[in-house]
């Protein structure tokens, strides 16, 4: 149960977005409104980017975009976050639904060569995206309904974003779960750095650090889903959710947790977990550096491959994600959403950023001229800069 694929594949399948694929599940009709249980909340069309629909008791989002794996847009953000606010308000919505349209991803991440656009050509505008997205992923960490999140299929970057920080994420067999961002120049932002710290041992360091891709089973046994069950039962699960009347977080968690014990999980082989006692072993150093020595003096063929992989990502953005994950697992939320907005206002002008855009997405030579080019050229006041808050500018929630 290895990599499937390469990154850089899944990266270009996503049009130019770390993105991620699920699909749209049709529903019966709920009983709590007897006359408009499924209700329009805007004017969207079947074109458009964001589905938000009421439907019974619970308000249903639907990415759709299932061309570009969902890859979640600046329209899709301003649609989401007000809706989200409405229905946090009424006193008729009790749980709220996200899912992706399509078979392949629920969402493959940001719509990365729009922002990469923006930044040359309206950088208040990338800057505003970044600003709206982390509002919204706040917004859900602190939603005060059910929020119930239908991973299936790819979940990358954004797609993490849009799901990990709600209570309740059902994974299915074909959800591939990463965080890919230090392979263009990035680091696992979306609140990355207050979840990955938090997954046990020292696993969300290597997520993080590799972008390596847990699949199936592990995206259950790792923390990230709280449910795991078969793709086949996501439609009939979402009805019963829907068909519930006035339902209490308890009646959602039975719900879920029913289908959740019928899946045939264990009939699964976990991969990742067989290799823990290593991987926590070589990402509790507390340097990069410290890390492919670990790995290098291990030399076993797993080792070999996350070193093989680490080389090859933007030294700046491995070192900013270090200090990143090692500084938020003792911030909140909202204080990791402050200091990643502060990296990501300085990384998206940076050298690496659109250098790995060109290398991975546009010329897809893959093989991107990182400057500087190694770890020792990253220096610690450098990283203080990187890390330097905006002042007035700063993220307010």
């Amino acid at each position: 149960m290895g990599r499937s694929g390469s990154l850089e594949d899944l990266l270009s399948v996503a049009g130019g977005a770390l993105a991620t694929l699920a699909y749209s599940i049709s529903v019966s009709e709920a009983p709590c409104y007897a006359r408009h249980d499924v209700e329009r909340m805007s004017n969207h069309t079947a074109a458009a980017e964001v589905l938000l629909e009421r439907k019974g008791c619970a308000g249903v989002i639907t990415l759709n975009r299932p061309r570009f794996l969902n890859a979640l847009s600046f329209n899709m953000i301003q649609d989401i976050y007000p809706q989200l606010k409405k229905w946090e308000q009424d006193p008729e919505i009790f749980l709220i639904i996200i899912k992706g349209a399509g078979e392949k991803a629920f969402c493959a991440g940001g719509d990365i060569r729009a922002v990469v656009e923006a930044v040359k050509s309206a950088p208040k505008e990338a800057q505003d995206f970044f600003r709206r997205e982390y509002i919204l992923n706040n917004a859900i960490g602190s939603f005060q309904k059910p929020y119930v999140a239908l991973i299936h299929g790819i979940t990358m970057g954004a797609g993490a974003g849009l799901s990990v920080h709600g209570q309740f994420r059902v994974a299915t067999e074909k959800t591939v779960f990463a965080m890919p961002e230090t392979a263009i120049g990035l680091f696992p932002d979306v609140g990355g750095g207050y979840f990955l710290p938090r997954l046990q041992g020292k696993l969300g360091y290597f997520l993080g650090l590799t972008g390596f891709r847990l699949k199936g089973r592990d995206v259950h046994r790792e923390g990230t889903s709280t449910q795991w069950i078969e793709r086949e039962k996501l439609v009939m699960l979402e009805e019963d959710l829907l068909a519930l009347k006035s339902p209490s977080k308890e009646n959602i968690a039975d719900i879920l947790e029913t289908y959740h014990t019928k899946s045939r999980i264990d009939q699964d082989k976990s991969y990742i977990f067989e290799h823990m006692d290593k991987i926590n072993s070589w990402f509790s150093a507390n340097t990069v550096e410290q890390i492919i020595e670990n790995l290098q003096q291990d030399g076993s063929p797993f080792a070999l491959e996350q070193l093989k992989v680490i080389n090859k990502m933007s030294p700046t953005s491995l070192k900013i994600t270090l200090r990143q994950l090692m500084e938020g697992s003792s911030k909140t939320l909202q204080e990791v959403l402050t200091m990643e907005y502060c990296l990501v206002q300085a990384l998206m002008v940076h050298h690496d950023f659109h250098e790995g855009v060109r290398a991975l997405l546009i010329d897809k030579d893959r093989s991107p001229k990182w400057k500087p080019a190694n770890l020792k050229e990253v220096t610690d006041e450098d990283l203080n800069n990187y890390f330097k808050f905006l002042g007035s500018n700063d993220l307010k929630f």
